[in-house]
């Protein structure tokens, strides 16, 4: 069959792709919206606060019923453990320790098949929110930053919190108590909802009908036949980026919509919640900046109740447990955990290579931006900056390569599944394993001019 002309192609992916994407999107979430919007107005009633928190317990409820119909019941058993836990050990000093081993052995429980695999995947997301806001919900209470343990209404209404049960961000306990006390509507609020929203709806069809032709149609590059593999890589990471930044901007959408995150300032309120911010992924300085940027609420999560608590076991490993905690949270798939660990080599080396630079040259090029008035000698120069534009290009290598084990065209019974750790070896050893041997080469490097 002789190939599509330019223009047949553009007119065939707005038909038979743009628009059923967007189409099938929409009658996915708009009864979610729904239910959101319905919590928000009726948090502006003059209600009692057992009302308020039994409302969005409801709405979680029917939420989670909507997109995982009786296997919620698996959202709703780790619920009650966890405050089973809470209750039990409401006088002890180490709640949030508690709670950790308590949400490892379920999660661990339900990835050794306690439950089937495609189940157990489809459920991983809500699953994660639920451990996420135990858990700092346990530590807060140790650091005294909370003062009682929640009734058991607020401990449900914060769980299932219908703006964040499905698709997140997690948010602290007293972001949801500032939500179901309710701000008055504006047209701030709106905006950004409504920004938020189209954002996702452009990033689901940028992942579906765009990434897999990007080197296709739209930069025709694949004549090259020595970087076809490498093309066809970044289009996998392209697509798994945007569906990724769908999820994230949906979040930012339904979590505003329900009245959470807004930051007050005296007399000004600003709805500022933000997820994700895909610039410094696509066009990053470092790999440090990709990790923080791909999810904000998770990397200070991360950072909070995981890499704090663990630097007693020193930088590095504190690093490897954290990116452990990420790779358990996702869930136990041999690619995730490859990528995810590997991630932690990678920013590690890559962190103390460019601090051991920027001290050498006496330099800004650590792997987060200096502040303005850094006391660097050289902050602007243009070798500076070209060595910035460097490592931000490793870094899109990086993505690259990591990128390619989601590949676009794996059958989706494979991926609900998840991918096997032949898989994982067959795709990195197609591109010879290129960016451990560099990351391996950077810390030669870096222990040479130590």
């Amino acid at each position: 069959m002789a190939p599509f002309t330019r223009q047949e192609f553009y007119q065939q992916l707005l038909q038979g792709c743009m628009i059923p994407t967007a189409q099938q999107g929409l009658e996915q979430i708009w009864l979610l919206l729904v239910i959101c919007l319905a919590c928000r107005l009726l948090w502006t009633l003059p209600l009692p606060g057992y009302v308020k928190h039994l409302s969005t317990v409801v709405g979680g409820f029917y939420a989670l019923h909507h997109f995982f119909q009786l296997q919620m019941v698996w959202v709703v058993l780790l619920s009650l453990l966890c405050y089973l836990v809470l209750f039990l050990c409401r006088h002890s000093a180490h709640r949030g320790v508690f709670l950790s081993i308590t949400i490892l052995i379920y999660l661990l429980m339900g990835e050794m098949h306690m439950v089937d695999t495609v189940t157990w995947h489809k459920m991983r997301g809500a699953q994660m929110i639920v451990a996420m806001k135990a858990v700092s919900l346990g530590f807060d209470l140790d650091r005294g930053e909370l003062p009682a343990v929640p009734s058991p209404v607020e401990f449900m209404g914060y769980i299932y919190f219908v703006g964040t049960a499905i698709f997140g961000p997690w948010s602290h306990f007293h972001s949801y108590l500032q939500a179901v006390e309710s701000r008055a509507l504006s047209l701030p609020w709106l905006r950004k909802v409504s920004r938020s929203l189209v954002l996702a709806i452009v990033c689901l069809l940028v992942s579906t009908c765009v990434a897999p032709y990007l080197f296709s149609y739209f930069i025709p590059l694949y004549g090259y036949r020595q970087l076809r593999k490498w093309l066809r890589a970044y289009e996998s990471a392209i697509s798994f980026h945007f569906s990724s930044y769908f999820v994230g901007f949906l979040s930012e959408a339904t979590a505003t919509l329900a009245g959470a995150g807004f930051t007050e300032e005296k007399d000004n309120l600003k709805w500022d919640l933000t997820v994700s911010r895909p610039l410094n992924v696509e066009l990053p300085r470092s790999m440090v900046e990709v990790v923080t940027s791909w999810n904000l609420p998770m990397s200070s999560w991360l950072n909070s109740y995981v890499f704090k608590n663990s630097l007693q076991l020193g930088t590095f490993s504190a690093v490897i447990v954290t990116y452990a905690a990420s790779a358990l949270l996702h869930g136990l798939s041999f690619h995730l955990a490859a990528v995810l660990l590997s991630l932690g080599f990678i920013t590690y080396v890559e962190h103390v290579l460019r601090k051991r630079l920027s001290v050498i040259f006496d330099a800004c090029l650590l792997s987060k931006r200096c502040p303005p008035g850094c006391p660097h000698r050289h902050n602007t120069n243009l070798w500076v900056r070209l060595l910035n534009l460097l490592f931000g290009a490793l870094a899109v290598f990086h993505l690259a390569y990591l990128g390619s084990l989601f590949d676009i065209d794996t059958d989706d019974t494979v991926e609900e599944q998840g991918y096997s750790m032949s898989y994982t070896m067959y795709k990195w050893s197609e591109l010879s394993w290129a960016s451990h041997w560099v990351t391996f080469g950077c810390w030669v490097f870096y222990r040479l001019i130590g």
